[in-house]
């Protein structure tokens, strides 16, 4: 049945438990959807959509991807949905921000890393919502343990330059024993390219040199990873 949106009943004509933040109050954050979540934080629809109809079509919009949310610009925003200006823009991308950035936290406590997984969960938050391609180094200490993880370079859409020099420089900076290697490619695609696999190469032989083991190459987008030893292609 069609209904004209100028007959919505607004967040306030809701039976209080159905408003997102009455919600959170009486039923606790976790039982919250996106849409409502998002709906707090735009506090207001338009006139003609509440604050929770306005998120949906946000949420619809981008195929319910927070991650795809999170790539976003102001500008983006507040010119794609009517009802979000520049504030609630500003109000989204923070909220976004903020809990990309409480995903970092734990890392600050020297994980151990016995795994490409969990490599992929020390390095991915840093470039899972990137638009161009970075390179990373995860720097590991001789009992595996997380020391640092470095930005070496930063390129376009489908290529960064990396410098060896940089690289191990960093590495003995940390003292680091080992090095995990990663990079995005924001096409979505995993496979590696073969200035990939002779740049790992590369680097694993300059590493040898040094006493620095490179332990693995990560491939992160958000199809998932690929990681080089798990694959076999060291």
């Amino acid at each position: 049945m069609y209904h004209d949106p100028k007959e919505r009943i607004s967040i306030k004509g809701w039976a209080e438990e159905d408003r997102p933040r009455e919600k959170l109050l009486l039923k606790g954050k976790k039982q919250l959807t996106d849409a409502e979540l998002l709906a707090i934080i735009l506090g207001s629809g338009n006139r003609d959509e509440s604050a929770l109809g306005l998120a949906q079509r946000i949420l619809h919009a981008y195929d319910a991807d927070l991650n795809e949310l999170g790539r976003c610009s102001v500008k983006e925003l507040s010119e794609r949905f009517n009802g979000v200006g520049e504030a609630k823009a500003i109000s989204i991308i923070a909220a976004l921000e903020l809990g990309h950035r409480r995903q970092l936290l734990p890392l600050q406590k020297r994980p151990l890393i016995s795994s490409s997984k969990d490599a992929y969960l020390a390095l991915a938050p840093l470039v899972l919502d990137l638009s161009t391609e970075e390179f990373w180094i995860l720097l590991l200490n001789q009992a595996n343990r997380m020391v640092g993880r470095e930005k070496i370079s930063a390129g376009g859409f489908s290529s960064t330059v990396v410098d060896a020099r940089v690289i191990f420089k960093k590495a003995l900076e940390y003292n680091a024993a080992s090095i995990v290697l990663c990079h995005n490619h924001p096409s979505g695609n995993l496979r590696p390219s073969q200035a990939d696999l002779d740049l790992t190469q590369s680097l694993r032989k300059a590493g040898l040199q040094l006493d620095i083991l490179v332990q693995d190459h990560l491939i992160v987008s958000e199809a998932g990873y690929l990681s080089f030893a798990d694959e076999g292609i060291f």
